[in-house]
């Protein structure tokens, strides 16, 4: 099976295109996810300017725009048809009024931007995060029930094993929605007496890689290495190359 090898630029996230693409292939992706947020190069007040330029040098360098991490704004729409970045990433928090009124919440949110994604021909990717957000990739699938097929799930090895799913079902229940599959490890350690996440290599942590690939079947589609570590003593870049070599090597 062929995928398309693609890395969350998040660690590097102030550079701008021309060195971010020559770091990205030099690491051996051809995709990769872009933030949009005001801490990174390009912000949610420049995406609709500068997105455009920020993608053609990534593509000189042979990578490929998969999604943004960004908002619903109609600003983060344009800048994506304008860029040829076809899927917007978002998560689905969870407010202090409650899980029940948070998902009604979101639920208008992405109803709301349904015009926009017909208007635009961007995607909506939604991926369930530990904490204080829809946690499960089932929960995210109920959350998109109705809605059009352009609004998929963006799955992750981390977060499904974190909320105790097997990759064996979660797969193949969002397999019609499937719009990226995020791949990282992690597990609970001791912390404070209590516990925290914490987030490791392919072989560290609570999900099986090759359980993953056993169930992604006919998906050909972005894997997406999200470059999350929490023991900064090894360089990101080294981390990834290992974790992109371990992952092939389950294909």
């Amino acid at each position: 099976m062929s995928y398309h090898w693609s890395v969350f630029t998040k660690p590097w996230s102030p550079l701008p295109g021309d060195e971010l693409g020559k770091l990205v292939a030099g690491l051996g992706f051809t995709g990769a996810e872009i933030p949009v947020r005001d801490t990174a190069y390009v912000t949610p007040a420049t995406a609709e300017a500068e997105l455009p330029a920020f993608t053609e040098q990534l593509r000189a360098e042979g990578v490929e725009p998969i999604s943004i991490a960004s908002d619903l704004s109609e600003s983060a729409f344009s800048a994506c048809a304008k860029a040829g970045v076809p899927m917007i990433r978002i998560m689905a928090p969870i407010g202090p009024d409650g899980y029940a009124a948070s998902v009604r919440r979101i639920r208008l949110e992405l109803e709301a931007a349904a015009p926009l994604v017909g208007q635009y021909g961007v995607q909506v990717g939604v991926q369930p995060h530990h904490g204080k957000f829809v946690t499960s990739s089932l929960g995210v699938l109920q959350l998109l029930d109705g809605l059009p097929d352009e609004f998929r799930v963006v799955w992750d090895a981390a977060h499904d094993a974190l909320a105790g799913d097997d990759p064996a079902i979660t797969l193949e229940l969002v397999r019609h929605r499937l719009g990226i599959v995020n791949l990282k490890n992690a597990k609970y350690v001791e912390a404070d007496g209590g516990w925290k996440t914490w987030f490791g290599q392919a072989d560290e942590g609570l999900s099986d890689w090759a359980a993953v690939f056993a169930n992604l079947k006919d998906y050909t589609g972005p894997i997406c290495l999200t470059g999350q570590y929490s023991d900064p003593s090894v360089p990101v870049e080294d981390r990834l190359v290992s974790d992109l070599a371990t992952a092939r090597s389950l294909v």
